[in-house]
């Protein structure tokens, strides 16, 4: 028990981490940190003395790099304890990381050889949020014996899965947000060209349209008490968040709070996973005693 929680628990640590640690590269500049790809300079795969994009840019987006290489290998430990374990019903969800981070590998290089262009750069990190719900299944799913699972019922369902996908279009707008304003990792990288006041207030909408859901489905009738809780958790997640994203913007959006905001988008989409795993994985006897 100790040690599936510990697999998979070290496997969704590290996919989250690698989420941050994108964000600082992007912060501080060190976009182009090693500006090639797979090598970090021409004839290098590490950082070299003196070469022209400096020591620590340079060291910053190695750093990056190097941290997919454990991510790899806590992903090949998941695999294996899967397969020695029997459980069949994970599987997918643990190759899938595999081939995810093999993924994020080939994407990473595309957002180097294209001088960090905004889309791959976009979808670097939505690849990491499915990752981050794969690696939330896997740990949510370690003690569940997988003959116990009942499906919820339609509405509940619904409700949360358009709830999801509205998280995610919510972190889709964030990226053009993003996108669209300083921050690019390079000071000469490519911008979106979208005015940063409109795509910030279609963001903020989105954000509200889904608070307004995720209400409708806390009183929603048929919801668990593990459902519920769930969606108090991403309510105080999602409010703090929208705290920061409107402190970013009247002040200029500071590289701090530009920090803080993505690590909360993280555990903001980890909040919103947990709804819908709640739901999809609820016991009958659960249902029947809310």
């Amino acid at each position: 028990m100790r040690v599936r929680t510990a697999v998979f628990g070290v496997l969704l640590f590290l996919q989250s981490a690698l989420v941050l640690t994108g964000g600082a590269v992007r912060l501080t500049g060190s976009g182009l940190g090693c500006p090639t790809w797979p090598e970090c300079t021409p004839g290098s795969y590490t950082p070299v003395p003196h070469q022209a994009e400096g020591q620590l840019h340079a060291w910053i987006e190695f750093g990056n790099r190097l941290l997919t290489f454990a991510l790899l290998f806590s992903a090949l430990i998941a695999v294996i304890y899967v397969l020695k374990s029997g459980r069949k019903d994970l599987r997918s969800l643990a190759a899938g990381q595999v081939l995810g981070i093999f993924g994020q590998g080939i994407l990473g290089g595309i957002t180097v050889l294209t001088d960090l262009h905004p889309l791959p750069v976009a979808g670097h990190l939505l690849l990491s949020m499915l990752l981050i719900a794969g690696a939330a299944s896997l740990y949510s799913r370690r003690h569940e014996p997988k003959e116990k699972v009942s499906a919820p019922t339609k509405t509940i369902s619904v409700l949360s899965l358009a709830h999801v996908l509205i998280s995610f279009i919510v972190l889709i707008l964030g990226t053009i947000v993003t996108g669209s304003g300083p921050h690019a990792g390079d000071e000469k990288a490519q911008r979106f060209g979208f005015d940063i006041r409109t795509v910030a207030i279609l963001h903020a909408d989105a954000v509200i349209f889904l608070m307004g859901l995720t209400i409708a489905l806390l009183v929603a009738a048929s919801v668990t008490k593990s459902t519920k809780k769930a969606i108090y958790i991403f309510f105080g997640v999602s409010l703090a968040q929208g705290g920061v994203g409107y402190a970013q913007y009247l002040t200029g959006i500071p590289e701090l709070l530009v920090a803080i905001h993505l690590a909360g988008a993280t555990i903001f989409w980890i909040a919103a996973w947990r709804i819908r795993l709640s739901v999809v994985r609820a016991s009958q006897q659960e249902r029947d005693q809310s």
